[in-house]
């Protein structure tokens, strides 16, 4: 398991070991709580090679990727280092095991909906920042360096308990009593639950050991309109305010302008708003998971926030 001492990585580790397998973890953090890997043991390893040398690998029958830069704004060649060149360390470091690769649905098209997307709809041509057009490159390289064993996962918008990215975003984007959203919150999308995230890396890692491959859009079981999912986001976390929305027109240049202050103040920290946030949720952003449940077997959870206020 490489990224476990992340959000995702972590919750796979937990589900793993729940199940009975032996598992290794391996994340960039020096050390994590025993319990944040479900007392796996964990070991401190550098993908990029640039904190010491490489540890002392086990045989193991699958990896599961999960290691890589997961934000939207910060120096492009470091984003790309950590989701081309470790993906690429990752997968050949055990050249004799299943390989099991997290992507993302920011590989789809983001300058138009995505509307019930399916996986031959990716990678495209063009993408608005390094992210998406880094964990595109992360799948072909995936594809490359673990020929024939390879299963890409692409979920979306990953939350739940210990989320370090979505939740807080939301919650960060709350003013008084206002949650200012994009769109006009009518706009359907799918979410991914760290638990069927963590679900659907095991069944992949038990078939890309059976020979079975391919890229595979794993999610809740059924979109959810946005303003809905804000709204439930808000009540189980006690938050008295309600979403407000900007037009897209109107959200597009306010982003511009905040990204480029922060690039002239040299923050390291994202805006409030980018261009990538307000091109994402603005719009239709579903995915089609038919090929995970068929190739997969995967039953996926509906989408819900219960117990949001202890995250």
């Amino acid at each position: 398991m490489t990224g476990a001492s992340g959000f995702a990585g972590g919750a796979v580790c937990r589900a793993a070991r729940a199940e009975g397998w032996e598992v290794h973890a391996f994340g960039r953090r020096p050390a994590v709580q025993p319990a944040h890997v479900g007392g796996a043991p964990y070991l401190a390893w550098d993908l990029l090679g640039g904190r010491g040398p490489r540890p002392a690998l086990p045989e193991v029958d699958a990896v599961v990727h999960c290691a890589g830069g997961v934000t939207d704004w910060g120096p492009p060649a470091e984003i790309w280092a950590a989701n081309v060149a470790g993906t690429r360390s990752a997968a050949e470091a055990f050249p004799r095991a299943g390989f099991v690769h997290v992507s993302t649905a920011s590989v789809y098209d983001p300058f138009r909906p995505t509307v019930m997307a399916r996986e031959d709809e990716a990678p495209v041509a063009r993408y608005v920042n390094a992210y998406g057009a880094s964990k595109a490159a992360a799948e072909r390289v995936a594809a490359e360096a673990a020929p024939g064993r390879t299963i890409v996962l692409r979920p979306h918008a990953v939350y739940g308990p210990g989320d370090t990215t979505l939740l807080p975003r939301v919650l960060g984007a709350v003013r008084g009593r206002r949650l200012v959203a994009v769109g006009d919150g009518r706009q359907r999308v799918s979410l991914t639950s760290v638990g069927n995230l963590a679900r659907a890396c095991l069944l992949a890692a038990e078939a890309v050991r059976r020979g079975t491959c391919g890229v595979l859009n794993v999610t809740d079981a059924e979109p959810v309109v946005l303003d809905d999912a804000l709204r439930a986001i808000l009540r189980e976390r006690g938050v008295a305010a309600e979403p407000y929305y900007l037009p897209l027109r109107l959200a597009e240049p306010v982003a511009a302008v905040a990204e480029t202050a922060a690039r002239l103040l040299g923050r390291t920290r994202p805006p409030r708003l980018t261009r990538y946030a307000v091109g994402h949720l603005a719009v239709e952003r579903t995915l089609d998971i038919t090929a995970a449940r068929e190739v997969l077997g995967y039953r996926p959870a509906p989408t819900s926030f219960a117990g949001a206020a202890d995250w």
